[in-house]
């Protein structure tokens, strides 16, 4: 457990050697510029040769530990000559040694005099070599850097580090007790709680304080982290809960979950969304539980992208080209000591801190992410692929409770997050660009995909997985450009780099390729400038290929089994199996359904069974769509919303609307709308208002728009959400089949249709509840929702929709 872990400030204070390091030993400039770096496989295989190269009796994974004052200090140093008498740190690279950077270099130097001086404690040594090992995972080649030093020298340093950081521990220590007991006092922010939110309240609280299931661990891969202190944390614990808006799901699970913290010994608490709004109402709640505490007893950080956070989007991430990065290790322990008293770690406050310091404010924030007490930030920084939380919570051994709002919206993030393209336009601009050995390698790579160009009897292919001569063609361009970047960066502009990126990821899934995944290949046009004879099959054809997630469970295992409490909430759910499954959730994982705080009296739910709106009935839809709402708008005026499932079928649908009904005020959502524009658009849901918006299902104003009262007094819904049938989802659907249908113990659990369902049918149905659900928003709102199709008449589908709905079949012929 890391310091800031500790419970009482009399307690030792325990810190890896990494981490002590990384406090008390950067220095100089931020410095961001790309440097190739072996993969974490090319790693552990570099420290595996470089130890099979040493004479017998090499001692390797040293665990070691030392005490200064109140600080414990431990970790496992790579290896020891005893022979030699000489102490190893190995470290990894590629491209030249020069490109290791000044402030990695003397980190890299401190983890290794801290190393030797406490092996120098352990086994009375006097003096000691200590040796950097820089190893080329290319060539192979050996680089060691050595000194002597003696047992006193290393003392000194490890003193004067464990001092540097100490005081900062000790204040950690001292903020964590003084929160944990403000924690343990803490009070709900109202008189009393809504219906259904102390059900869930009770529910979050009883799934982070139960007993760790067995074999929570998952199915971890891959060695521990380098420095992990303290004991193995027991995780994995885990609920989904469905709730209907209104009754307070965000403060319901925000408030147990900190209630928690105390007796749980819990680090952070991440509150993940997917959207900004979650950001907003994630922070009012917060607000509102810490006007019961004092000031800055509970630390909040609102993390922010990049792209919102940087001060300088024209410059790079180095101290020769921003200022703000120049000498950024050395004035960050003033920035960080004062950002932390910060009541409220939001955007503008940190941005405020970081100026008055001369430094980058977005990482800044990242820094505070060590120190803080919750984090509110996007999934991606604890599901994705690269996750900073989910990377830092390994690292530090945090015991953290994970909160994702809106969580049915994991399933298609995760999916993007673990699928990669790569365009053959980009490879072609970046052919166009490279010269030399990454020419030579591109051309290879072009030709290998050319190959599979020609063999594709559709435009649209899928396949059991990447043919091997594209992976090794991908590899060499890989290596090729590695090789030349660390000779010569190049600018973040360069189109070899930017394919350099895609590949990367590409190889990164491939090499995680199972039946979770489909490789396809979809073909277009010629390339551009390319001008063949007449006739199609004269044109040279490019592709993308894709590296497409179906299944994102294997990837999110691991995120699960390292938080000590995962919460997942929203207001569609069903069927919890299919979120279980399709996300990677424990078998044990917790199901709570919160009882609707609404009346069916409140909402008047009618099915249009004569109507249907597939593909190939949508012409003969748009009357009686027409009419229906006309009548419904004229027997109840005020302002609607009508869905529809396209942008051309919703134009088809309004112009019918005009034509036969004109004089009814109508607005439309339209493609790429701007922030401005969705402004304007939810502006004309007045109260008291009367007119229709015509928007997308699925699309913005779907789900996440908040209208009570009279500012929207019903809906249309005017299809059954599902996804189109196209290529792409059809081997979706079969490779879900396929998935599933592995073996016998899959079969009897889950019925032949699971593709279909999984694939086209619960997507389709969360839609519609997501935009039916703009109408009520609290007890006393009323309201209207018509569903026009006729497959909304089947029980299956019913049984998709939510519970305190009552079906009104009435006649609109």
């Amino acid at each position: 457990m890391s310091a800031e872990a500790t419970d009482h400030s009399s307690a030792p204070a325990v810190v890896g050697v990494r981490a002590l390091c990384e406090f008390t030993a950067r220095s100089g400039d931020l410095d961001l510029r790309f440097t190739p770096s072996p993969t974490s496989l090319e790693g552990m295989e570099g420290h595996a040769t470089v130890r099979r190269r040493r004479a017998a009796g090499y001692e390797s994974e040293i665990s070691l530990g030392g005490q200064y004052l109140g600080l414990r200090v431990q970790g496992r140093a790579d290896g020891f000559d005893a022979a030699a008498c000489r102490l190893e740190e190995i470290k990894t690279y590629r491209g030249t040694l020069d490109g290791i950077r000044p402030n990695h270099r003397a980190l890299h130097w401190a983890q290794a005099k801290v190393y030797a001086h406490l092996l120098c404690q352990a086994r009375q040594l006097a003096q000691i070599n200590v040796a950097l090992v820089y190893f080329h995972v290319g060539s192979g080649e050996e680089t060691v850097l050595s000194s002597l030093y003696a047992a006193d020298e290393l003392q000194l340093f490890f003193d004067s580090q464990c001092q540097r950081y100490l005081a900062w521990a000790r204040g950690e220590a001292a903020h964590r007790a003084l929160r944990n007991t403000a924690l343990q006092a803490l009070d709900f922010p109202h008189a009393q709680f809504r219906a259904g939110q102390r059900q869930l309240a009770v529910a979050v609280y009883r799934t982070a304080a139960s007993p760790a299931p067995a074999n929570s661990q998952g199915d971890r891969s891959g060695d521990e982290p380098e420095d992990k202190p303290g004991d193995t944390k027991a995780g994995g614990r885990s609920l989904m809960a469905q709730a209907s808006t209104g009754i307070g799901k965000t403060l319901g699970t925000i408030f147990p979950l900190l209630k928690a913290m105390p007796g749980q010994g819990l680090d952070k608490l991440f509150f993940l969304t997917a959207k900004t709004t979650g950001h907003a109402l994630a922070l009012d709640a917060l607000a509102q539980l810490q006007q019961s505490t004092a000031p800055g007893v509970l630390r909040v950080l609102d993390l922010q992208a990049r792209d919102k956070a940087c001060e300088h989007p024209d410059k790079a991430c180095h101290g020769d080209s921003c200022p703000l990065a120049q000498g950024f290790y050395d004035r960050l322990p003033a920035a960080r000591e004062q950002a932390v008293s910060l009541v409220v770690q939001d955007a503008p406050a940190v941005r405020s801190v970081a100026l008055a310091h001369g430094i980058c404010p977005y990482y800044l924030m990242q820094e505070l992410t060590r120190w803080a007490d919750v984090v509110v930030g996007d999934y991606n920084y604890y599901y994705d692929s690269c996750a900073m939380l989910y990377a830092l919570t390994q690292a530090q051994g945090w015991k953290a409770a994970v909160l994702v709002d809106e969580a049915h919206n994991l399933l298609d993030r995760a999916r993007r997050m673990y699928t990669a393209e790569l365009s053959q336009f980009v490879l072609h601009a970046a052919r166009k660009q490279a010269g030399g050995r990454v020419k030579k390698a591109l051309d290879g790579l072009n030709r290998a995909w050319n190959a599979l160009n020609k063999v594709q009897h559709h435009n649209y292919q899928s396949y059991a997985e990447p043919p091997s001569s594209l992976l090794n063609a991908v590899q060499r361009a890989i290596s090729a450009i590695a090789e030349v970047q660390a000779d010569q960066p190049l600018p973040p502009a360069d189109p070899v780099l930017a394919l350099y990126w895609e590949l990367l990821q590409f190889q990164s899934l491939a090499e995680a390729f199972g039946p979770h995944a489909l490789f396809d290949i979809n073909l277009a046009t010629a390339l551009p400038g390319r001008s063949g004879r007449s006739g199609s099959a004269a044109r040279a054809p490019f592709s993308t290929l894709c590296i497409r997630n179906v299944l994102p469970a294997p990837h999110l295992l691991q995120r699960h089994a390292a938080a000590h409490t995962s919460v997942l909430f929203s207001g569609t759910l069903s069927p919890p199996q299919f979120y279980r499954d399709m996300l990677g959730l424990p078998a044990h994982t917790a199901w709570l359904e919160v009882d609707a705080p609404f009346k069916a009296e409140q909402l008047s739910v009618q099915v249009a069974g004569h109507i249907s709106t597939r593909w190939h009935d949508r012409q003969a839809s748009l009357q009686p769509i027409a009419d229906i709402v006309a009548r419904q708008f004229a027997l109840q005026p005020g302002n609607y919303l009508c869905f529809c499932s396209s942008f051309d079928y919703l134009q088809q649908v309004a112009q019918e609307l005009t034509r036969l009904h004109p004089g009814l005020p109508m607005w439309s959502q339209t493609p790429a709308m701007d922030d401005a524009s969705r402004t304007q658009f939810l502006a004309r849901f007045v109260q008291g208002g009367r007119g229709i918006g015509f928007a997308v299902l699925g699309g913005v104003f779907s789900e996440g728009v908040d209208l009570p009262g009279s500012r929207l007094i019903g809906a249309f819904v005017a299809t059954l959400g599902l996804p189109q049938v196209n290529p792409v989802n059809e081997a979706m659907k079969q490779a879900l089949d396929d998935y599933w249908g592995r073996d016998a113990a899959h079969k009897q659990a889950h019925r032949q249709a699971q593709g279909y369902d999984y694939t086209y049918l619960y997507p389709g149905l969360r839609k519609v509840v997501q935009a039916a659900g703009r109408v009520i928003r609290t007890e006393s709102d009323r309201g209207v929702v018509v569903l026009m199709d006729d497959r909304f008449q089947r029980a299956d589908v019913q049984a998709l929709l939510p519970k305190w709905w009552r079906l009104e079949h009435g006649s609109f012929r």
